[in-house]
Formats: C-alpha cells, structure tokens, sequence
C-alpha cells in the first residue's frame, strides 16, 4: 500500500504553512507489519530531506542516530522500517517560521488521523515534540472527547505510561532538524524514549 494514495489534502486552507511543500509519503508498505509510529513536527524545509526521499535525507540520518544511540544496530532506514517502524509528520507542509498556529496542527491532525487508522496492529506512538503531542491530542479529542497527553512542559510529562485506546504513548522531543543535536540531555531522553517503544516490539 502507498500511504499517498490513501490520504490526500485537496483544500490546503492552512496559512502559516509552504503548500509547496506538502508531502505524503510514497512508499509502498504493508500497514499489518507496522507496530510503532514515530510522529516528528512538519515536513523539511527542503523536500529532499524528508523520511522516504531518496539519497541521504536529514531527517533520515538524525532519525538513525537517534536509534542507534537507543541501542539499536541500525545501518540504514530501511532497517527502522522492518523492525515495524513508521515514521511521519503531524503537519503534512512545511513551516514558514517557527512556530506552527494551533487552527494548522488541528486542520492536519484530521489527515495525520487517516492515516494512523491504516495501522491496525500498532503498539504505541513516539510522539516527537509539542506540535505533535497537539496533533494527536487534537485527535484524541474528536474520537474519545479528552487530551490523550496531559499540558505541560515535555520534560514534566515524558516518563509516565500514558495510553490511547490500549496503545501506548511516548511524549518525547523533536528528533530531526536543527533542533537536534543541540542538547545532550535530549538526545539522551529521545534515545531512552525510542529504547523503551523497540522493547515493546521485541
């Protein structure tokens, strides 16, 4: 199955966002072996960065080395994704500053919300950063009427169970850009989150 044929924006009413810059994943891949989700901010700047672009894309080569300092002897992304990892945005366009206005996260969560429904056996969701624990709490809301993940700063709230219809939650940091790398005590709490969602599948 390819993920861009199945969810699809036709209206792109967001104003805080670069539509040139909208991006789907065009993968081909089998929704019943995916059992973790890995959700980041929005789509690269440069289209060429994004997960699934072809070559070295960013987003690809600091998604490995968050795995791999989780533990993980992964050489490749092609090696995240058999270990039944997904990897995806929450905001489907890139941003334009840099924050992402609360009505855009909310509008694509309704895409982010199609397409997580394609994933029948998935175990838990490593939510990467605040636009998307707001994307997924946004959803939360429309399906079952409360927040999934409690307000607060990622730092307080990370390192609890949280559970979304027996699915389990990591709220955690933002894993690509140039946002990481800065700090080590992130690096260290993206590797632990990420160590603690491979356990589940393992």
């Amino acid at each position: 199955m390819q993920i861009c044929q199945s969810i699809h924006c036709n209206r792109f009413p967001c104003q805080d966002v670069r539509h040139e810059g909208y991006y789907i994943p065009s993968i081909d891949i089998d929704p019943q072996k995916v059992m973790v989700v890995l959700i980041s901010e929005a789509t690269a700047t440069d289209l060429g960065d994004n997960y699934y672009a072809p070559g070295t894309p960013s987003f690809a080569q600091t998604t490995l080395s968050a795995f791999r300092a989780a533990g993980t002897n992964v050489q490749t992304f092609e090696d995240i994704l058999n270990r039944g990892f997904y990897l995806t945005t929450a905001v489907k366009c890139n941003k334009t500053g840099y924050g992402i206005q609360t009505a855009t996260v909310k509008e694509c969560s309704l895409l982010l919300e199609e397409e997580l429904d394609l994933f029948p056996n998935v175990v838990a969701y490593l939510l990467m950063g605040d636009i998307a624990i707001q994307a997924f709490n946004a959803i939360a809301r429309r399906k079952i009427g409360s927040r999934a993940i409690p307000p607060g700063s990622t730092y307080k709230i990370r390192g609890r169970e949280y559970y979304y219809q027996g699915v389990r939650l990591f709220p955690s940091y933002l894993q690509v850009g140039p946002s990481y790398g800065i700090e080590k005590s992130k690096q260290r709490m993206i590797a632990e989150d990420i160590a603690a969602a491979i356990k589940l599948v393992e």
